[in-house]
C-alpha cells in the first residue's frame, strides 16, 4: 500500500491521527475514479455502488464533476476510512456534496473519531456541505449536521431459495408476473446502444408526462452502458410486446449487491405488468449471480405508487437521512427558481427534443 501516499497530496492542515490510533499516519486527498488506495478501502468494507470507482467516472464523464476522496491512514500508509465529495461553485451557490446525483453515500468510517476527522476538513472550506446517509449514524450524531427531509430505501434479500422468496412476495406481485406471462411479455438484455436509446427515450417520456421532471443528459446512460455493462458490471433488462420494447430497468453490480437503479416503461401497456416482470426476472439474474440483496433504491415520500410498488417485493425498508451543514437561503431560493423552469420544460406543449435539451443543460444543477 505504500504506492498510495506518493500519489495523494495531505489534505491541508491536517492533524497526524486517525482510525482510533495515536500511531496513525495523515488523511490523504485522493481522486477516487483512479487511486488505488480508494479501491482497496471501497473493497475491503462496506460500501456501495455510490463509492465506486465506475460510478464516480461516470459522473465526472457526464457533469465534468471535481471529484476527490479524503482517506485516514494507518502509520504504515493503510487506509481506514474514507469520505468522497464533490466541489460545486455555480448558480446555487459553493457547496461540498457528498455525493451528487447518488441515492446516498455514507461515510466509509466505523469510529466517531474517524468521522470527525474526515468532515472537519470540509468544515474548513466554509461552505455549505450536504450528504445522504443510509446505513451510518455517524453523520446523523454529528451537532454541526441538520436534518433536511427523509427518503424511504427498500431491499430484497437474496439469500433465501428463489421458491421462498416467491412466497415472500405480495399476491398482487405473483398475479402481475403471472400475468404478463400469460399475455406474451418477453424478457431479454439489451443487446445495443440503439436499444439504450430507447430506453432513454421511456425514462425521457415517463418522467415529463408522469412526474413532471426532466431527464438526465442521454450521454450519461451512455457513460453507465460503457462503465458498467461494457465491463460487466450491469445490464439492461427489457421486457417486449409483439417485438415492441415497452419497459426497461437498468441494473448495476457491485460486490455483493445488484441494485436496480433505473426503470421506464410506455403508458399504453401497463396493463401487461411489464415492470413487474421485469423485478422478478431481476431477482432471479441477482440469484443466478449469486448476489446477496437487490437495492431498490431511493423513494420520496410523497411517490405513493413507486412505494406501493417496490413494498410488494421488498423484504427490508429504511430511511435515507437527507443531511445538511451549513445550508443558505440563496441555494433554496435558487432551487425553486429551477423548479420554475423545469416545470415549463416539461409542459405538454414542449416538443419532447426541447425537453430533453432542458435536461442536458439544467440537470446538473440538481446536484
Amino acid at each position: 500500500m505504500e504506492a498510495l501516499i506518493p500519489k495523494s497530496r495531505p489534505a491541508q492542515g491536517i492533524e497526524r491521527r486517525s482510525c482510533a490510533d495515536p500511531f496513525a499516519g495523515a488523511v490523504v486527498s485522493v481522486d477516487p475514479r483512479s487511486d488505488p488506495g480508494w479501491e482497496a478501502l471501497t473493497l475491503a468494507g462496506p460500501s456501495s455502488v455510490f463509492h465506486s470507482a465506475p460510478w464516480l467516472r461516470v459522473l465526472g464523464k457526464t457533469y465534468g464533476l471535481e471529484l476527490n476522496a479524503l482517506i485516514a491512514l494507518k502509520a504504515d500508509g493503510e487506509p481506514c476510512a474514507g469520505l468522497p465529495f464533490c466541489r460545486l461553485s455555480d448558480m446555487l451557490g459553493h457547496r461540498l456534496v457528498v455525493l451528487p446525483f447518488s441515492d446516498y453515500c455514507d461515510p466509509l468510517a466505523e469510529e466517531r473519531g474517524d468521522w470527525t476527522l474526515l468532515v472537519e476538513q470540509l468544515v474548513r472550506e466554509r461552505c455549505a456541505i450536504y450528504l445522504r446517509c443510509l446505513t451510518s449514524d455517524l453523520p446523523l450524531a454529528d451537532e454541526c449536521f441538520a436534518v433536511l427531509k427523509e427518503a424511504k430505501w427498500h431491499g430484497i434479500d437474496l439469500r433465501a431459495e428463489l421458491d421462498q422468496i416467491w412466497k415472500g412476495i405480495s399476491d398482487a406481485a405473483k398475479r402481475a408476473i403471472k400475468k404478463a406471462r400469460q399475455d406474451g411479455v418477453q424478457l431479454r438484455l439489451a443487446r445495443s446502444e440503439d436499444e439504450l436509446r430507447a430506453f432513454f427515450e421511456m425514462h425521457l417520456r415517463l418522467r415529463k408526462y408522469k412526474y413532471r421532471m426532466l431527464a438526465q443528459p442521454y450521454v450519461f446512460f451512455e457513460n453507465i452502458w460503457r462503465e458498467f455493462v461494457g465491463n460487466g458490471q450491469g445490464a439492461l433488462l427489457l421486457a417486449l410486446y409483439q417485438d415492441e420494447i415497452i419497459a426497461g430497468t437498468f441494473f448495476l453490480e457491485w460486490k455483493d449487491t445488484l441494485y436496480y437503479k433505473f426503470n421506464a416503461s410506455t403508458a399504453d401497456h401497463l396493463a401487461y405488468r411489464p415492470n413487474d416482470a421485469l423485478i422478478w426476472e431481476g431477482i432471479r439474474y441477482g440469484k443466478a449471480k449469486g448476489y446477496r440483496q437487490v437495492d431498490l433504491g431511493l423513494s420520496d415520500w410523497d411517490e405513493t405508487g413507486l412505494l406501493r410498488f417496490k413494498r410488494k417485493y421488498a423484504s427490508a425498508e429504511k430511511s435515507i437521512t437527507f443531511l445538511a451543514h451549513g445550508a443558505s437561503d440563496r441555494h433554496a431560493e435558487a432551487k425553486t427558481l429551477l423548479l420554475q423552469m423545469i416545470r415549463l420544460f416539461t409542459d405538454e406543449s414542449v416538443p419532447d427534443s426541447v425537453t430533453a435539451r432542458a435536461g442536458d443543460l439544467l440537470y446538473r444543477y440538481f446536484a
